[in-house]
């Protein structure tokens, strides 16, 4: 159409009229993290939903069962207090044997006002090759502001490292967590009364 025609004017204005009437909301803040990794699809996929798995990469101990509603417990400080371990009281939310799984998940315990709430990951999985399997993650669920801005940032270098480790894992075998709690240990000494 013309410009100059009345109908393009009125669309043309009706269109801008629209768009001061409709709200728009910026897109839902999210973290989105990919890695290949040198394992097969069934390696991958346990190394995520098995205890021994979760150890192998991402923290000295869990709890995890792959159903809806079972454990995702992710323990990076196992002799710390109930409630302080790290993802205490976690569950998997949905699971698409060797293709999704989504489970809660909390701020540290440092940020006690966003740790009191929850987010939602979500790990997808594909094949890239027989030896070799992309794991993609997508976080959502972020409060603004405050400890939610500060979670988000932890989360956008925490998410990062443990991809890594992931990769690393079936690069060079898995994480010997020894010096780790040892140094979790030397902590909580330092930290008692005397």
């Amino acid at each position: 159409m013309h410009p100059q025609c009345p109908i393009a004017r009125n669309t043309a204005a009706l269109a801008a009229a629209l768009a001061l009437a409709v709200p728009v909301h910026a897109a839902e803040r999210a973290l989105d993290k990919s890695v290949v990794v040198n394992a097969t699809l069934d390696q991958a996929w346990q190394a995520w939903t098995t205890r021994e798995g979760i150890v192998s990469f991402f923290a000295p101990d869990a709890r995890v069962e792959a159903r809806p509603g079972g454990p995702f417990e992710i323990y990076i400080d196992p002799g710390g207090a109930p409630g302080m371990k790290g993802a205490d009281d976690m569950r998997v939310l949905a699971v698409q044997p060797k293709q999704l799984l989504s489970f809660e998940w909390n701020a540290p315990p440092h940020l006690p006002e966003a740790r009191q709430q929850r987010t939602v990951v979500i790990l997808r999985f594909e094949p890239v090759t027989d030896t070799s399997t992309r794991v993609r993650l997508h976080h959502v669920g972020w409060g603004d502001g405050g400890q939610w801005d500060q979670a988000y940032a932890y989360f956008d270098r925490a998410w990062g490292n443990v991809l890594a480790n992931l990769q690393k894992r079936f690069d060079s075998g898995p994480v010997d967590w020894t010096a780790w709690l040892q140094q979790l240990e030397q902590m909580r000494a330092a930290a008692k009364p005397k």
